[in-house]
């Protein structure tokens, strides 16, 4: 009698495993619930060879986005500070605060590079100034932006 049937997975089951998985099952639980239900199919010599190319495919797709965001860090240090101009009140002191918003619509304005608002962490602003900005360019590769705030 099988112990252990290899499956590969056409859908993420939790607690087993993500799509393109090669996972080991009882089986009864591949022929009863994850083949009928279409989660999952047997692990043949094609299928195996399929999902080792679609693995090297995306391995490929991520050295590249990543190799974008060193290029887009590159691009961060050359360009130099960046210039936020808010409204000021006495001793210089800005009304409201420097957004992540701001941040982006600035670096696509002076630099013509999309970055995610979502992505960038601004420092507390109260005062006009010279400042730093984290980008987060790739969860690997994180940029330093310098911005100065001056009155408006």
């Amino acid at each position: 009698m099988v112990k252990r049937v290899s499956v590969v997975l056409n859908q993420s089951v939790s607690k087993l495993g993500n799509n393109g998985d090669l996972v080991d099952v009882a089986p009864g639980y591949a022929r009863n619930y994850l083949i009928p239900q279409g989660l999952a199919s047997l692990a043949t010599k094609g299928i195996i060879k399929q999902v080792e190319l679609r693995r090297e495919k995306e391995r490929q797709q991520k050295l590249a986005e990543r190799q974008a965001a060193e290029n887009k860090k590159v691009a961060f240090k050359t360009i130099g500070k960046l210039t936020i101009r808010k409204q000021v009140g006495e001793e210089n002191a800005i009304f409201g605060t420097v957004t992540t918003q701001e941040i982006a619509d600035v670096i696509k304005e002076q630099a013509g590079i999309e970055v995610d608002r979502r992505g960038i962490e601004v420092p507390d602003v109260s005062t006009t100034g010279d400042y730093q900005a984290e980008v987060k360019l790739h969860p690997e590769v994180t940029a330093t932006v310098d911005f100065q705030v001056i009155p408006l």
